[in-house]
C-alpha cells in the first residue's frame, strides 16, 4: 500500500534500481563468499579482519568501477574478450582452492591484510561474473544507477563480513574445518564452472567475430 501510494517517477526509480541490483547481488554472491572468507582469514586476529575486510571492499569497489567505466575499450586494446577474462578467473580460483584442499595447514600465502586485496577483493569480491555484469548493466541500465547498486551491494558485503566472526565463534574450531574443507570444494566447482563459460563464450565471440 505504501508503494503505490509513492509518484510514478518514484516507483519506476525504485523499480530501475532493485532491476539493477539483484543481478549485482546474485553476481557477488555473498552468501557463497561468507565461508570462503572465514576459511582464508581463520588464523587472523580480530582487529586484523577488520582491515582485511576494509581492503577487499575498497579494492573491489575501486576494481568494479573502473572496469565498468573503462572496461570495453581496454579489453578492446588488449584483444581480450568476455570469455578470456572468465576462463582466467576460473584458472586463478581453481589453483588457489587444489591447493588449499590438498595443503590444509600450508596456505599459499601467509594470511595478512593484503589477503583483502588478492583473492578476496578480486577475484572473489569482483569477479569475471560481476565485471561482465557490470559492464552489461551499464549499457542497458545506465552508468549512474549501475554505479550505485554496485556501491549498495558493496556495502551489504562489507557489514556481512565485517560480523563474520560470530558465525565461526557459533559453530566452533570442527565447524571452522568442515566449512573450510565444502567451501574450498565449492569455489573448485564453481572455478571449474567459470573456465567451462569461458571457454564457451569466447569460441562463440571467436565464431561472431
Amino acid at each position: 500500500m505504501i508503494l503505490l501510494a509513492l509518484p510514478a517517477a518514484v516507483l519506476a526509480t525504485l523499480h530501475e534500481f532493485f532491476v539493477t541490483f539483484f543481478p549485482l547481488f546474485v553476481a557477488i554472491d555473498i552468501v557463497g563468499l561468507l565461508p570462503i572468507y572465514l576459511s582464508a582469514t581463520s588464523s587472523v586476529a580480530e582487529s586484523e579482519r577488520r582491515s582485511i575486510v576494509v581492503d577487499a571492499t575498497v579494492t573491489g569497489g575501486m576494481v568494479g568501477l573502473g572496469f565498468m567505466l573503462i572496461g570495453d575499450t581496454v579489453l578492446h586494446v588488449l584483444g581480450v574478450t568476455v570469455g578470456d577474462l572468465q576462463a582466467a578467473g576460473g584458472i586463478l580460483l581453481l589453483v588457489l582452492a587444489v591447493y588449499n584442499l590438498l595443503h590444509p595447514d600450508q596456505p599459499l600465502r601467509r594470511a595478512s591484510g593484503r589477503i583483502g586485496v588478492m583473492p578476496l577483493g578480486v577475484p572473489m569480491i569482483v569477479g569475471p561474473a560481476v565485471l561482465t555484469t557490470l559492464l552489461a548493466l551499464a549499457r542497458s541500465r545506465g552508468y549512474v544507477t549501475t554505479g550505485v547498486a554496485f556501491l549498495v551491494n558493496l556495502a551489504f558485503v562489507w557489514a556481512v563480513l565485517r560480523w563474520a566472526f560470530f558465525i565461526e565463534r557459533s559453530i566452533g574450531e570442527a565447524g571452522a574445518q568442515a566449512v573450510a574443507k565444502v567451501s574450498n570444494l565449492l569455489l573448485a566447482a564453481i572455478a571449474v564452472m567459470m573456465i567451462r563459460i569461458g571457454i564457451l563464450t569466447a569460441l562463440s565471440e571467436a565464431r561472431s567475430g
